[in-house]
């Protein structure tokens, strides 16, 4: 567990995510506005389902990592998931996805998340990081862009774009 002091003054524990996290994840989920959940899942997404918790809950530290943070005076209450997905046919590669709670956005969570999730991932072997997200979401594509030296690559179908970045060693 890493304490981290955010922008405004709050701290958060980050942590691995566990699998009993999944009513943390529900309640966490509830918190989000609905253009957030929006931008997350790119597509409206007014509950998570059992089989959507047990998806996102489902982490083996390999091929599927998942980071949490917490708020420290509560550690039940997650405030931001940064995870990855290893793609079986180049596991060099994996997706990412990032959400930080909307009273935090702005704060540096996500970055901090992104950071330590890039560590993690660069430590088991991967070399680049995938992700969608809409072609209009400015501060991810900022937050995105922080992973690597050199521009992303990027595929556009309509209004969600296909980032690829090589991680920075």
């Amino acid at each position: 567990m890493q304490s981290v002091t955010l922008s405004s003054g709050r701290r958060v524990v980050i942590r691995p995510l566990r699998r009993e996290d999944g009513p943390r994840l529900q309640a966490a989920f509830a918190r989000l506005t609905p253009d957030s959940r929006y931008r997350r899942f790119l597509a409206s997404k007014p509950q998570l389902t059992a089989g959507d918790l047990r998806q996102l809950t489902d982490v083996d530290g390999h091929r599927h990592v998942a980071l949490v943070a917490a708020a420290a005076e509560d550690p039940d209450q997650i405030v931001g998931v940064a995870r990855y997905f290893r793609y079986a046919d180049d596991p060099d590669c994996a997706e990412f996805s990032i959400v930080v709670v909307d009273e935090l956005q702005g704060q540096g969570l996500g970055g901090e998340l992104l950071s330590r999730l890039a560590e993690a991932a660069i430590a088991a072997g991967v070399r680049r990081f995938t992700a969608l997200t809409l072609s209009d979401n400015v501060a991810a594509h900022r937050l995105f862009e922080r992973l690597s030296r050199k521009l992303p690559r990027r595929r556009i179908d309509g209004p969600v774009q296909e980032l690829e970045y090589d991680l920075a060693a």
